[in-house]
């Protein structure tokens, strides 16, 4: 199981309904709404980095309101 940190900046007004909509998809296990330099971050598990990649540009990206994201991936040690 692979595990990615995506952060979101939203156009202003958005956070809320990009917030609902994000996190109401499956594979984000933890949503959060944030202050400072991103509105938004959401923890991610898939089977491998590959899938986390496909999500954020897919699904993450397309979703109204969504500018930006910037996805943190974590060590599979």
């Amino acid at each position: 199981m692979s595990v990615g940190y995506v952060l979101i900046n939203v156009e202003p007004g958005s956070e809320f309904s990009v917030f609902n909509e994000a996190s109401s998809l499956p594979f984000v296990v933890d949503a959060n709404l944030l202050f400072g330099d991103h509105d938004l971050i959401l923890k991610i598990e898939a089977g491998n980095m590959g899938e986390i990649a496909r999500i954020v540009v897919d699904k993450i990206r397309s979703i109204k309101g969504v500018q930006n994201t910037k996805t943190l991936a974590c060590a599979e040690l």
